[in-house]
């Protein structure tokens, strides 16, 4: 019985989370299974609301305490529905001066909202494709890390942008 309690608390705690999320236009999340290859990239297709808005892009990760690194860099493409790329070499803060991770969340598993792009304006009909890839080094080596660790979810969020 106190199993069910726990499961309708947790389960009311989304659903008002979810419901209170008024500027989320789009927001996805894909596993990354055990860790985050060089090579794999995380895609995501987009079919924005309309032309004329403008939006704020984020990249969402979720990451454990196995993730090492104080930053993380990413490259991030959007692909336009006429063919034009526009790739972007990201760095992330992931950890404070004292090591501790950074991004929100109560267990072992930290959620990071990072900023990617602002007031963007989706003026091509058609579906844009977003692609997240992983390009970390370790200082001193020449070679990227082959396999990130730590990662548990590589997400894509669109939502309007807050009013004041």
């Amino acid at each position: 019985m106190q199993q069910n309690k726990i499961w309708l608390f947790f389960l009311i705690v989304s659903f008002v989370l979810v419901s209170c999320d008024s500027n989320r236009v789009f927001d996805t999340y894909k596993s990354i299974p055990n860790t985050w290859h060089k090579d794999s990239v995380v895609s995501f297709n987009i079919a924005p609301p309309d032309s004329t808005n403008a939006y704020n892009l984020f990249v969402n990760l979720r990451n454990t305490n196995a993730y090492k690194y104080n930053n993380l860099f990413l490259i991030v493409e959007m692909v336009f529905p006429n063919g034009k790329t526009i790739k972007d070499t990201l760095e992330y803060r992931m950890a404070d001066p004292t090591g501790k991770l950074l991004g929100t969340g109560f267990t072992d598993i930290k959620e990071n909202k990072l900023w990617y792009k602002e007031h963007v304006v989706f003026q091509e009909a058609g579906t844009y494709t977003v692609n997240i890839q992983q390009a970390m080094r370790e200082q001193g080596k020449v070679h990227g890390v082959i396999e990130l660790e730590g990662i548990t979810d590589v997400g894509f969020r669109i939502e309007k942008p807050e009013t004041k």
